[in-house]
């Protein structure tokens, strides 16, 4: 242990230190390079000189590892064998077919439910004189990870039979009503919501923050204009506030969808994908370290990148748009 904990200090420390070097010294050589040629030809190549070093590391630890993945996708358990698109096709049938199912529930659900009340919260927000306090309200979950807020929802979501005391805080509620006690994480369906509930919780305040921000940038002086003419505040909302604020909300949307996709810590941690509840990630999880099957768990994270991408290439041109005009 002590060991291993060394050279890990060793190579923080060195990579501290010998990265910078590595780069003066690239960017030294480049830079002499450049001033023994032609001041045009100088002029033209110095960008590449400059983007070299940056094109060189996220083709390592980006481009790279994705070719990898793709070709091991296309090989056996142990990446030894070529079986085609044998991956993918398992990817696509028997008790996957229901993961796919939980997956969509995410996309549709935790995206909507985060969009509708961020864009209620930051709108009333706006409203009122305690917005610090409020916001500080809605933020604070942000600032706990997806594991710790998990392990806080799984004493929140504990469940006792009928007739023992309840030490979870929804079934306590429950049993003071005279309600029987609600198996909040083994109940199909209902635990997949409950979860969901969790990614809303700890992700409203970021997406409030950021329409927050958005609707404070539309035009006070229009909207007084608005209300002098009689304009209603839902007639305000929908054919002003709305129509300006559209980019922040294509982020949010986005931003959620992504985390939607990628969803693992909270199902792992609460069920570990047990009673109905299992999603793609935590299934790449499984095939990779509990079976060992590489094939299946690189098919896996390829079909979620290529599910992301659209996404996130929808985000960029978005941002490309707000530039250009």
């Amino acid at each position: 242990m002590t060991t291993s904990l060394n050279l890990v200090l060793v190579l923080i420390v060195a990579g501290a230190i010998g990265i910078p070097i590595l780069v003066y010294l690239a960017l030294g050589l480049g830079e002499a390079i450049l001033g023994l040629l032609p001041v045009g030809l100088g002029r033209r190549f110095r960008p590449w000189v400059w983007l070299f070093l940056p094109i060189a590391l996220l083709s390592l630890i980006l481009i790279f590892p994705v070719i990898v993945t793709v070709g091991t996708s296309f090989m056996d358990a142990r990446a030894s064998g070529f079986v085609g698109f044998e991956n993918y096709i398992w990817s696509f049938s028997g008790s996957m077919m229901g993961i796919v199912r939980n997956n969509l529930l995410w996309l549709i659900v935790f995206p909507v439910i985060t969009l509708v009340l961020s864009l209620g919260a930051a709108t009333l927000f706006d409203k009122v004189k305690y917005e610090p306090i409020a916001m500080t309200v809605v933020i604070l979950p942000t600032a706990i990870s997806f594991t710790a807020g998990s392990v806080i929802w799984t004493q929140m979501y504990s469940f006792q039979p009928a007739g023992s005391v309840q030490i979870g805080t929804f079934n306590a509620v429950l049993s003071l009503f005279g309600a029987n006690p609600m198996p909040w994480l083994l109940q199909p369906v209902v635990n997949n919501l409950a979860l969901i509930f969790i990614a809303v919780w700890l992700q409203l305040g970021i997406a409030t923050l950021i329409l927050s921000s958005a609707i404070k940038n539309v035009g006070n002086d229009m909207i007084e204009a608005a209300r002098l003419d009689g304009a209603g505040e839902w007639r305000i909302f929908f054919a002003m506030i709305l129509p300006n604020i559209l980019p922040s909300v294509l982020v949010v949307l986005t931003t959620m969808i992504i985390a939607a996709l990628k969803v693992f810590d909270i199902v792992y941690v609460m069920t570990n994908g047990n009673f109905g509840t299992d999603v793609i990630a935590n299934r790449l999880y499984y095939e990779l370290f509990a079976t060992s099957n590489l094939g299946h768990a690189s098919a896996i994270a390829v079909i979620l990148l290529f599910s992301a991408l659209p996404v996130a290439l929808i985000n960029i041109y978005q941002f490309r748009s707000e530039n250009r005009s």
